[in-house]
């Protein structure tokens, strides 16, 4: 749809002209004409209080198109992105730079997940029990306690000297069920409330999607008072919405939630009420049957739909055993939850896993209305056994949320169509027939950079696979002098490629640094993977997205396989079932349109900047052999194409 000239164009054309204020804010920043006239479209859909989804080629510079309408015009804004690492990006480096650029008096906030605060109160009973459970927790927990006294936040990304997995942070941190809210004696101090009290008063409150969809199941985020106050929300990284408001529209019962209710009402039990209870013998009986139940599979990790768990399966008695114990459990806490605060939050913590698990049933035969349809499953992980119940199309719920107060929505990423077609994104969020536009990237991809998809390689699913995409790998891997991402599709590729490149380097004597995924966290592997300059990098799905690593560091991005959802995904699976109803291709309308979006993604790590020049080499044949292989080919980046290997290694000798 062509771009009707708002009220704002002038001011825009100003801003992002080559004169405008905006070009020496950020110093090598040079105007680009796409991302002057996406700038408009979101002034416009905010003057008209519109929804608007944006899709910006990487390099459009996207943030800054949103952002200076936002901060101008957007009255008050909610700006929600992908990951906390992005959030953080945003509140401390975008938001601050624009806002200078424009001489904006916006006040800004940032507002987290309450896992992300320390707790006073958690804090202090965990340094007077000492239940440690390693000597790194003790020098750990000091560290927390040293930061307290100088925080003003209490947002542990603060804390860099205590690792954001350490498991020390569940114990000093609160939960929604754990907090104390009103009656607790530190409230006036809580780091939760003052955040959420700041994002209340400030213009633009920037949030991650996992926290505006946890309010909209959970209302514990501070989302839920902020939204109806919100003239405008924008969501970056809109690619990822489905999956995450599909996770948290959900209901999902672990057996992890059973065991921290026991530890929780150990302690408590014996804190407040000795005599009340046996509280050893009574917990104990439930983190027993909470293990049993997860021991049903043998397996470490498994995702079976209810209707595929055998009738005679030992879960369904184990499931009742756990529903008996749980509710032994509820009994004895309704007769002393009376003696503490805290031992009256686990009774009501006690009654809605009680709860949950009663409603975790599937019947057949009863009706179910148009819009909650949702299938049950099950996903067992090394030490626990989850419960989901997922609905089948988060679009009715959604548009749920977007009904009421009229305001401007905007959904940008750098990947929302399918060959410039939006609707598998639209149909998904609820958002057919509303304002779609796309933006090229500014990059020279023909001149940037090389598709090469290598010939001879066996069919994806055969054994030995991954070594016959090392085999063509290494000699294009060598020519690149390392400087290589390879993503794979299955954690299973990771470790295999991993254990093979590390034989062959030392082989061949090659000096590429390797860096595998969960050697390490995310940040610190990218950070070494930089400054190596000729690493190697092996990681799976975290890295095909929001990795930004510009200049000669990384030339090479290897792409394993075409990366289709798992067959086994029983929600992907019965959502497939339920278009082929209507008389839909589950293959070409959903898992063909998801893959492509995806890999988008994993090809858009190559080219970053105007100075980058790099191949990508898509390692599966089906782009090559399959019908619907064209559609992918038009959905990538214009590079020029080779199955040579030659050429390739030509390409970097000339670089």
């Amino acid at each position: 749809m062509p771009h009707v000239p708002g009220r704002h164009d002038a001011e825009i054309e100003r801003l992002f002209g080559a004169g405008g204020p905006l070009g020496p804010a950020v110093g090598s920043y040079r105007p680009r004409r796409s991302q002057t006239e996406m700038a408009k479209a979101v002034a416009q859909a905010i003057a008209e209080q519109q929804t608007l989804i944006a899709e910006a080629g990487t390099g459009t510079g996207k943030t800054f198109a949103y952002l200076v309408p936002a901060l101008l015009w957007g009255g008050k804004t909610i700006v929600s992105t992908g990951t906390k690492n992005l959030q953080d990006q945003l509140f401390l480096r975008d938001i601050p730079t624009v806002r200078t650029a424009l001489q904006a008096p916006v006040s800004v906030a940032l507002l987290k997940g309450r896992s992300n605060y320390v707790c006073h109160y958690h804090l202090e009973r965990t340094l007077q029990n000492g239940r440690m459970t390693s000597r790194d927790d003790v020098g750990h927990l000091r560290e927390i306690s040293r930061f307290l006294k100088m925080t003003s936040s209490g947002d542990k990304a603060e804390l860099a000297r205590v690792p954001e997995n350490a498991l020390i942070w569940n114990l000093v941190t609160s939960t929604r069920e754990n907090c104390m809210g009103a009656e607790c004696q530190y409230y006036q101090d809580c780091f939760v409330m003052k955040a959420r009290k700041e994002a209340q008063q400030a213009d633009v409150v920037v949030v991650n999607h996992h926290l505006f969809f946890a309010d909209v199941a959970l209302k514990d985020t501070g989302v839920a008072e902020l939204l109806p106050s919100a003239n405008t929300i924008i969501f970056d990284e809109a690619h990822q919405l489905p999956d995450t408001a599909t996770l948290f529209f959900g209901d999902t019962f672990s057996t992890s939630q059973v065991l921290e209710l026991c530890r929780d009402v150990l302690a408590e039990g014996l804190a407040h009420a000795r005599d009340g209870a046996e509280w050893g013998k009574v917990v104990t009986v439930v983190e027993k049957a909470a293990r049993d139940l997860r021991l049903t599979f043998p397996q470490d990790i498994v995702r079976l739909s209810l209707p595929q768990i055998a009738p005679s399966s030992d879960f369904f008695p184990a499931l009742q055993t756990l529903k008996d114990e749980l509710d032994g459990l509820n009994a004895v806490l309704e007769t002393q939850a009376i003696r503490a605060e805290t031992l009256e939050q686990c009774r009501v913590r006690g009654i809605e896993l009680a709860q949950q698990l009663a409603a975790w049933k599937y019947d057949p035969k009863a009706k179910v209305e148009k819009g909650e349809e949702a299938v049950f499953w099950v996903e067992a992980y090394t030490m626990s056994l989850q419960l989901h119940k997922t609905p089948l199309s988060i679009a009715p719920i959604f548009n749920g949320q977007r009904e009421g107060v009229p305001r401007s929505w905007i959904f940008t990423s750098a990947t929302l169509a399918v060959k410039n077609d939006f609707s598998h994104f639209a149909n998904q969020m609820g958002l057919t027939g509303e304002l779609s536009m796309s933006w090229p990237s500014p990059f020279n991809y023909e001149q940037q950079g090389i598709l090469y998809v290598p010939q001879g390689l066996p069919d994806p699913n055969s054994i030995g696979y991954t070594d016959a995409v090392l085999d063509k790998a290494l000699p294009v891997i060598e020519a690149a002098g390392g400087k290589t991402f390879l993503l794979c599709t299955t954690l299973r590729a990771v470790k295999r490629a991993a254990e093979r490149l590390r034989d062959e380097f030392a082989k061949r004597n090659l000096p590429f640094p390797l860096f595998v995924q969960g050697d390490k966290g995310r940040t610190e592997l990218l950070d070494q993977f930089r400054k190596a300059g000729n690493g190697v990098l092996i990681g799976s799905q975290s890295f095909w997205e929001g990795v930004d690593v510009r200049g000669d560091a990384l030339s090479l991005v290897i792409i394993d396989k075409l990366p289709f959802a798992p067959p086994d995904d029983p929600v992907l699976a019965a959502r497939i079932e339920v278009m082929e109803k209507q008389g839909m291709n589950g293959f070409m309308h959903h898992t063909l349109p998801e893959a492509i979006i995806n890999l988008k993604q994993g090809a858009g790590r190559l080219i970053r900047d105007e100075g980058d020049r790099g191949v990508l080499m898509l390692c599966d044949p089906r782009v090559i052999s399959k019908p619907y292989g064209r559609r992918i080919w038009q959905s990538l980046p214009s590079f020029k194409r080779t199955r040579e290997q030659d050429d390739v290694v030509a390409f970097f000798r000339d670089k």
